[in-house]
């Protein structure tokens, strides 16, 4: 056999590996991309849940705690500036004073007796608490999902294919510093 026809075939071979890893490099950033956008919807589905239980539990409140006015409009706002907000840590801002004016709801509930036996409102609570346990877990799935892809972005070789391919790395779901502390009730 020739050897110029041998180093042909090596060269040929190099680059038909070379492009393969390309390949498969390329497309498992993009699987990995799309886990974490997928566990954003998830996060999405879970938060509208919640948006759509906090009316009703604003009217039931208000039915038995009326004076309570400026902490009912806390959570109406709150809600509003959530649902408006767009991008991972506008979001996260934005709910976290959502979860700290539901708690302040949640509060009222200890001054008024009538409305802490209120079958429709421990109803609503529970829904709630039960929506905001899944909140936290789908903020955990996609923050693992983030770190994922986060770290394939940043390690050797694939960080090549991510910088040629201009991947961008994401944003994590994370908590506000205030929300770490406890709740300050006020009914004066």
């Amino acid at each position: 056999m020739d050897a110029g026809l041998i180093v042909v075939i090596v060269l040929l071979g190099i680059v038909l590996i070379g492009l393969a890893w390309l390949v498969l490099t390329y497309n498992g950033l993009i699987g990995k991309r799309n886990r974490a956008e997928a566990a954003w919807s998830q996060v999405d589905v879970q938060l509208k849940r919640r948006y759509d239980l906090i009316p009703n539990l604003v009217e039931t409140v208000k039915g038995y705690a009326a004076h309570e006015r400026e902490t009912l409009d806390a959570v109406v706002r709150a809600r509003q500036q959530a649902i408006d907000t767009s991008g991972v840590q506008d979001q996260a801002q934005a709910e976290n004073m959502l979860t700290q004016a539901l708690r302040q709801v949640f509060a009222l509930a200890e001054a008024y007796p009538d409305l802490k036996a209120n079958q429709n409102f421990l109803q609503l609570q529970e829904e709630l608490t039960a929506t905001e346990s899944r909140i936290a877990f789908s903020r955990q799935f996609y923050n693992e999902q983030v770190l994922t892809y986060d770290n394939a972005l940043e390690m050797f070789p694939s960080s090549v294919v991510g910088g040629m391919f201009n991947f961008e790395a994401r944003a994590y779901f994370e908590m506000d510093e205030g929300e770490r502390e406890p709740v300050q009730v006020s009914f004066t």
